[in-house]
């Protein structure tokens, strides 16, 4: 399994050296090899890990490797979903490089398939880490998105694709946002199951809220204060460190209950 993950890893790196060639030479033939070699990596990356819950006997997404990597998985499969309805070529100048950023973390990662903790085994499971998986991709692809209007706005881009990222941006941060929420809600559950408390403050549980709180202020001034353009583009570009703090830093940094994730 370690062949397929690396052999998904070096054809995305490719796809993006394809993807950075035609846009810097304005080659629509290397723009549209990239798309492809792109797709195969996706394929590949599927496969691998399909085969990897089939060999661990369960969803893989037990601990840091895996969580990083269905996390690229996600980022991969929300930049081909909204290329293919929106047209949205423009996403993937981005959306190619932190997918593969992200499986370039997991790449360094332990690979070694381990049996579930107890406190894992819980019908929970699924849908928490599922959750954080969607949402945390969700953040990733609006960031591209603030990225992309701030690139194309300097370039004096036309307004249709500057009002396309805008929007797609937030419509981005609002699955994330409630994703993240079922993310802090079905965990509260599942701790009070598994540790006999909705909230014990550790690290994790304190950066997930934290997160979510940043995404809210983005909303409320985005819905309420009808905020746009460059600001809220710069908002989702910088809240997303945040979003990799929560997700690697927290386990890299700060010991706790979730250390193992």
């Amino acid at each position: 399994m370690k062949a397929l993950f690396f052999a998904a890893l070096v054809i995305y790196a490719a796809a993006v050296v394809l993807q950075f060639s035609g846009t810097a030479f304005k080659k629509d033939a290397l723009l549209r090899a990239s798309w492809y070699v792109f797709l195969a990596a996706f394929a590949l990356h599927t496969v691998f890990l399909a085969a990897r819950g089939v060999a661990a006997k369960r969803l893989p997404l037990s601990n840091q490797f895996e969580f990083a990597n269905a996390f690229a998985w996600g980022v991969a499969l929300m930049v081909i979903v909204l290329k293919i309805r929106l047209k949205a070529d423009w996403l993937c100048a981005a959306g190619m490089p932190a997918a593969l950023l992200v499986m370039g973390y997991a790449a360094m990662q332990p690979m070694e398939i381990h049996d579930l903790m107890p406190a894992l085994r819980s019908a929970w499971f699924g849908v928490h880490i599922g959750s954080a998986v969607l949402s945390y991709s969700s953040f990733v692809i609006a960031g591209v998105c603030g990225l992309r209007w701030l690139m194309a706005e300097k370039k004096g881009g036309e307004k249709r694709v500057l009002d396309q990222m805008d929007y797609l941006g937030y419509r981005m941060i609002a699955f994330g946002f409630l994703m993240l929420t079922v993310v802090i809600l079905s965990g509260a559950i599942w701790a009070e199951q598994a540790w006999s408390a909705f909230w014990t403050w550790d690290p994790k549980e304190v950066w997930a809220l934290i997160t979510w709180i940043i995404y809210a202020v983005y909303l409320h001034l985005r819905l309420r204060r009808a905020r746009r353009g460059a600001f809220t583009a710069w908002y989702a570009v910088v809240s997303v460190p945040v979003v990799f703090f929560t997700f690697a830093g927290v386990n890299t940094l700060m010991h706790g209950l979730h250390t193992y994730g």
